[in-house]
């Protein structure tokens, strides 16, 4: 790939063309010598505002919104960096709870572009995608300015580039095995590279994890002088129900409990995500007293999370779940049971080449009727056909059908959702999973209904 040229960008395409041109974030080389140099000469503006960091396998996204909002509602202003988008890059950059509009993405992308050059001439590799907006985010938050940024890690947390942060709180949600090739093959492996965003003095709040890895965070904790807080010992879900729209949570916390709270989306692990969100705050705020109840029920109500179990369209009802991964899927098909009555559920699924397919797919074989197996259209999607091989194994031949074109793949499964859903005892519906990346075109093809 040709050196990247940093010239001023005049449109948002124009901003997104140069910051794809870069090493694509699937790309590793770790280290964190580019994104130093690109933050010093950008002046560290990750040491204006203070901040709480997240890693883990799955649910960093939907709890980093939730601790933003429940941050604005105690009348902060927030930064929140997330990644990948579901439709648009500039959902990656958010202040104040709204993403980057595409004025202000180009005017973030012309700040920093000239010492994206400087970097590329300076280092043996120039930067990456991922770095680029790492450091676009950040002084773009202190341009704001932010009083505290919630920032995703893009994988892993030792290396990643938004580890230049020395967060206040490092929020560790559920760890399986992904990103193996990268990562490491283990729970415990990937749990090392992780606790790197543990930092001295900070508080680790820690959800559900194995023994593997909550051994290999401790460690870390006690490591570095880190204050530990654990879901099921010091923080935890105490009871939750289904409820139209949502579910009901009452949830304790680091400083109080908090009953019968609505929370707009679904399953059991966006419960667990929710008390992992409130104890970071909690434990970001400090001292001895509850946020309040009115300000968590106000902040959890309003709470949205694309992607995640979306329902996005009715007749028949059409359902968007990011899933990626076995842990992930397990835990949708749990929700799925838990939540909704569909029947049939018919499943349109793409995947990325690198992931655990197979496991995937058993996760979701139990809650579903039929597949359409499809791709998206990035480099690295699985083809349709290499993915209905793995399967027909799980599902069975009579179970899998292959449309590799998104569209029609969610055309034939609404046309068996509604055909096999006709009679007045049951309510067929379509499931689109897969891939953050199948999710996002999914979205734009229904509407992008927020």
């Amino acid at each position: 790939m040709s050196e990247p040229v940093a010239r001023p960008a005049q449109t948002f395409a124009e901003a997104e063309d140069a910051l794809l041109s870069r090493w694509p974030e699937t790309r590793l080389e770790p280290s964190l010598d580019r994104i130093r140099a690109f933050t010093e000469l950008l002046g560290d503006p990750q040491r204006s505002f203070r901040s709480i960091h997240l890693t883990g396998t799955n649910g960093k996204t939907s709890t980093s919104r939730m601790i933003d909002a429940l941050l604005r509602a105690l009348d902060l202003r927030t930064g929140r960096f997330t990644s990948p988008h579901v439709e648009k890059m500039s959902e990656r950059i958010s202040v104040d709870g709204e993403p980057l509009d595409d004025e202000a993405f180009v005017r973030a992308f012309n700040d920093v572009a000239p010492y994206m050059h400087l970097v590329d001439q300076a280092e043996a590799h120039p930067l990456s995608f991922f770095e680029a907006v790492v450091g676009m985010a950040y002084a773009a938050f202190a341009d704001a300015p932010v009083e505290v940024a919630v920032v995703e890690v893009g994988m892993g947390g030792s290396w990643d580039a938004t580890n230049v942060l020395d967060a206040d709180v490092a929020v560790v949600t559920p760890i399986a095995v992904d990103h193996a090739n990268y990562l490491g093959g283990t729970t415990a492996e990937i749990a090392r590279e992780k606790a790197g965003i543990i930092k001295p003095g900070s508080v680790a709040v820690l959800a559900q994890q194995s023994a593997e890895a909550a051994t290999v965070l401790l460690a870390r904790a006690a490591e570095v002088g880190a204050t530990v807080a654990r879901e099921g010992l010091e923080f935890n879900v105490v009871a939750r129900a289904a409820a139209v729209g949502g579910q009901v949570v009452t949830l304790q916390g680091l400083r109080g409990r908090y009953d019968d709270l609505f929370l707009p989306l679904y399953g059991a692990h966006q419960a667990q995500n929710a008390a992992t969100a409130l104890a970071a705050v909690e434990a970001f705020i400090g001292g001895d007293e509850p946020l309040g109840d009115d300000v968590v029920r106000g902040a959890f109500a309003e709470i949205t999370s694309p992607g995640r179990l979306e329902v996005v369209r009715r007749s028949p009802t059409i359902v968007l779940d990011a899933a990626h991964n076995p842990h992930g899927a397990a835990a949708a098909a749990a929700a799925l049971e838990d939540s909704f009555q569909f029947d049939p559920l018919i499943g349109v699924i793409g995947v990325m080449g690198d992931k655990d397919a197979e496991g995937l797919l058993a996760a979701f074989e139990p809650v579903l009727s039929q597949i359409v197996v499809t791709q998206n259209s990035a480099d690295r999607a699985m083809p349709a056909d290499q993915l209905a091989e793995v399967a027909r194994e799980v599902f069975g031949e009579d179970r899998v059908s292959v449309v590799p074109r998104l569209a029609d793949a969610i055309d034939e499964a609404a046309g068996l959702a509604e055909s096999a859903g006709s009679d007045a005892l049951s309510s067929g519906a379509v499931l689109v999973t897969g891939s953050v990346v199948t999710v996002g075109e999914a979205r734009v093809l229904l509407g992008g209904l927020k």
